[in-house]
């Protein structure tokens, strides 16, 4: 029975260097696999999955609508497994979706994002998927004021400046956002 699998951390952590790098895992066994990107990354990133190091790959951009289900059963031709980068911007129905590609098509599904926003609070896709996925798996970072392991992200302005308010989503790097313990999140944004 295939499983979905749930890879999460702050940002910098290696979510995308650790998808890339099982998805060489597969190509070089000859396996066929399937790689999504959400639209708002695809479309800064030339439609691929591109990792801090330098590893990148083709995939498909998906927007809120995406029917995953009914497009890989569509695609399927001996798909052995499908990736999901930046799964935290899931809707709640295609994370159901997409376990229901696990457990009818017997596809396994890695999916890989960021758990909590610059305030602290869960993204949809990432709550759904800490609620139903078979595995879930931290990969660890530390935080960018001590040695301790960030579990927060903040962001910043074009100043450096932390950020509490705004949009959910905002699409930035190291320049955008900065990785946290919990114990300096507090201090600096006093949300929690």
């Amino acid at each position: 029975m295939a499983k979905v699998h749930f890879f999460y951390s702050t940002m910098n952590a290696g979510k995308s260097t650790a998808l890339l790098q099982s998805n060489h895992n597969y190509k070089e066994n000859n396996l066929n696999t399937l790689l999504f990107i959400p639209v708002e990354i695809g479309n800064s990133s030339g439609g691929k999955i591109v990792s801090r190091i330098g590893l990148e790959a083709s995939a498909i951009s998906f927007n809120k609508e995406y029917k995953f289900y009914k497009n890989i059963k569509n695609l399927k031709k001996n798909t052995s497994c499908i990736f999901i980068d930046e799964a935290q911007f899931l809707s709640r129905k295609q994370v159901h979706d997409l376990s229901k590609v696990a457990d009818k098509l017997n596809i396994p599904v890695m999916c890989y994002g960021i758990r909590t926003d610059f305030q602290g609070k869960l993204f949809t896709g990432s709550a759904e998927l800490l609620a139903i996925a078979d595995n879930l798996k931290e990969l660890k970072t530390i935080c960018s004021m001590c040695d301790r392991k960030a579990t927060m992200v903040v962001r910043l302005d074009d100043n450096g400046d932390v950020v509490l308010e705004g949009e959910k989503i905002l699409v930035g790097g190291n320049e955008r956002y900065k990785t946290l313990c919990r114990k300096h999140f507090r201090e600096v944004t006093k949300l929690i």
